[in-house]
């Protein structure tokens, strides 16, 4: 079974944006929408990876609605995507990225691939680091004759391995976008 395709909450009033939107994105993602607060808040569930906030909505602050967000999930990625020119309160606001309208759809998708990314090297550092943990235990633990003969601690020193090429990887990925973005 495949895993899941990431997931999307794209919470913006204006019909032809979230449209246009939406369809970009769908070709790639579950995408869910929303043109208010409310039914923002009401769509957001565990699954959603990553939440295109509208900082203005017809019945909700797009700051406070952010704060609702995070305080909601605890692995969610958020991008403002909005008419407001930043200003430096910007600086305190817990925003992934902060798009200035009007936005191409195309923006709007490498956001969402950027944040994905960054996404899948927090859980690979987490994994990484819970591995290593015990890979310093066991070490501190047991003799260096009893690790070596363990299959399973050279099966957990391999996964530490590929998780660290694989976390390298990534973090060559996401500079290369950090590059393009001081650009």
């Amino acid at each position: 079974m495949s895993d899941p395709r990431p997931s999307v909450l794209l919470v913006e009033d204006e019909p032809p944006l979230r449209e246009a939107y939406s369809r970009v994105l769908s070709q790639s993602y579950d995408v869910s929408t929303a043109a208010t607060g409310e039914a923002a808040i009401d769509r957001l569930t565990d699954e959603i990876d990553v939440v295109l906030l509208d900082r203005t909505l017809p019945d909700a602050d797009g700051e406070d609605l952010l704060r609702e967000v995070q305080s909601r999930t605890d692995h969610c990625y958020v991008a403002m995507v909005t008419a407001i020119e930043p200003d430096f309160d910007i600086i305190d606001m817990g925003v992934d990225d902060y798009l200035v309208k009007p936005v191409p759809t195309e923006a709007v998708q490498e956001t969402v691939e950027r944040l994905l990314s960054l996404a899948e090297y927090d859980e690979t550092y987490r994994d990484l680091s819970q591995k290593r943990v015990k890979r310093s235990v066991l070490a501190q633990e047991k003799s260096p004759p009893e690790l070596g003969e363990s299959e399973e601690f050279r099966r957990l020193q391999a996964e530490i391995d590929r998780l660290e090429a694989e976390l390298d990887e990534i973090a060559d990925e996401c500079e290369g976008v950090e590059r393009d973005l001081e650009q």
